[in-house]
């Protein structure tokens, strides 16, 4: 029977009931927490990469801003450990759902929106409408920036099921092609294998940086608003 291209992006079920909450939580059991004096070489690696990617992201806050450092760093951390975990073979990528990323983006953005328009209702407002605006511009630009903040959270969930859903389309046609040439020239056949080896390795790399874009966007939006 012939697969469906858009096969592996199906959620896997078990007796008609899905495995999809169980997968979400494997990626937790990658990371290893602390239960020694002295840690090794790997915790002492990705406490280091925690603190510069949280320097980084969340030196722009406010003491508001800054109380969500823990839930934008978990974020980052389980959005990248579950890009990482779809890489492997005959497993499943739960952030190729768009319904998922939607579930992450729209409280994350709602919450920035709320605390903007509870702590500085002036400051939220002003955004509809930029200081300068020709009077018969008003009604149409407030009308745009409405539907610009509207988009964010959507925005925020294509984007990264794009990235992600695109990657492993190409992984799985590149593959598919090489499989196929193994028959028919060697040559032409390994050199496909190379390109599918290089594309493994950017998909890695782009499996943690969209982890973070999507963090930085969340924080960037809260900065807006706290």
């Amino acid at each position: 029977m012939n697969e469906n291209l858009f096969a592996p992006f199906i959620t896997p079920t078990i007796l008609g009931i899905t495995t999809l909450p169980i997968i979400m939580c494997f990626p937790c059991l990658l990371l290893s927490s602390p239960k020694r004096w002295l840690p090794n070489r790997i915790l002492i690696m990705q406490i280091w990469l925690i603190r510069l990617v949280t320097k980084q992201m969340m030196v722009m806050h406010n003491k508001q801003g800054r109380a969500w450092t823990l839930m934008l760093m978990s974020l980052m951390l389980f959005i990248a450990s579950t890009n990482l975990l779809g890489l492997l073979p005959y497993s499943f990528t739960p952030t190729t759902q768009l319904s998922m990323n939607i579930g992450m983006a729209i409280p994350l953005w709602l919450g920035t929106v709320v605390m903007g328009f509870r702590n500085k209702p002036k400051m939220a407002l002003a955004h509809f409408l930029p200081q300068g605006t020709p009077t018969p511009l008003i009604p149409m630009l407030i009308i745009i920036e409405t539907i610009s903040l509207f988009i964010q959270p959507l925005a925020l969930a294509v984007r990264l099921t794009a990235n992600i859903t695109a990657g492993h389309l190409l992984i799985h046609l590149i593959g598919s092609a090489t499989l196929a040439l193994s028959s028919i020239s060697m040559t032409v056949s390994t050199i496909t294998f190379t390109i599918l080896f290089l594309l493994t390795i950017l998909e890695l790399a782009v499996a943690v940086i969209q982890a973070y874009v999507f963090t930085l966007l969340v924080s960037l939006y809260l900065h807006d608003n706290s």
